[in-house]
């Protein structure tokens, strides 16, 4: 399967059809229509009308189109689910799944389309139970992880810094649990607009822990988003180094080499793949 970047998603509020038009030109990877937290209730019904729109509409060219949609133990989300099911975006992102049934709740609403659901992690429950919910990726259709610190800091009553400092060790479990079973996995968004370097930073911090991307709130971090997840020339020089290595005859059969007085695995062919697919 040919690898796909997300190194940038953007949310927008699915109520204002002017970000959506604008969508359309931006170079994030991933663009979420929002129908939850960004959307006000008096325009739930109109953001659900526009979102299933764009998804018709198209045009958004190689950026991957998300729907948000409202919690399933809310007004809105039944409906929301089979509109959005209906219209097929390339996937729709589940709010506040805390559960594994949440995540069978989620999935029972799709009508047995194929349409891949991503969950949010963002409930102090949820923590608990990564494991069991990533587990349910083939039952349900699961295809990704998205961390949202703002709901989990407001559960938790954390105050957070720019490196996360009280879900350092969350953050990483989240990472290993979406590895675990093959998923996806997308960092939460940074608040302060003004604060570039304070974004580049928390950015960097992801691309630590593993993170497939970031997720934004605004389109002024899109270019510092893209650089900091994009390999830079020296990690892929020494990414491409190790792929033509292997491929050597000599190194046909072997699990380890030497290569610049260091010892390379298999497992770093693999990560050096990944590497160059992204760049």
């Amino acid at each position: 399967m040919p690898f796909k970047p997300r190194r940038s998603a953007l949310y927008l509020p699915a109520s204002n059809a002017k970000a959506i038009a604008k969508a359309r030109t931006l170079d994030c990877d991933v663009v979420i229509l929002d129908l939850e937290d960004a959307v006000a209730p008096d325009a739930k019904a109109v953001a659900r009308e526009q979102a299933v729109a764009a998804v018709c509409e198209g045009g958004f060219g190689s950026r991957e189109l998300v729907v948000r949609v409202n919690g399933l133990d809310t007004e809105w989300g039944a409906d929301d689910m089979a509109a959005v099911a209906a219209a097929a975006p390339d996937a729709i992102l589940a709010p506040k799944v805390s559960t594994t049934d949440d995540m069978r709740g989620y999935a029972g609403h799709l009508g047995g389309r194929a349409i891949p659901l991503w969950a949010m992690v963002e409930t102090a429950l949820s923590l608990f139970r990564l494991d069991a919910i990533a587990a349910t990726a083939p039952e349900t259709g699961l295809a990704g992880f998205v961390i949202g610190t703002n709901d989990l800091a407001k559960e938790t009553g954390a105050q957070l810094d720019t490196l996360r400092t009280p879900f350092v060790g969350a953050l990483g479990l989240a990472v290993a649990a979406a590895r675990a079973y093959g998923l996806i996995i997308l960092d939460g968004v940074y608040n302060e607009l003004d604060d570039d370097e304070g974004f580049v930073v928390q950015a960097r911090q992801a691309v630590g822990f593993g993170f497939d991307g970031k997720t934004l709130i605004h389109p002024r971090q899109i270019d510092p988003c893209n650089r900091v997840f994009t390999p830079d020339a020296a990690t892929l020089d020494r990414a491409r180094s190790i792929i033509a290595a292997f491929a050597l005859p000599e190194n046909a059969s072997k699990g380890a080499i030497r290569l610049d007085g260091r010892m390379v695995e298999r497992l770093h062919l693999a990560q050096a793949e990944r590497i160059v697919a992204m760049a």
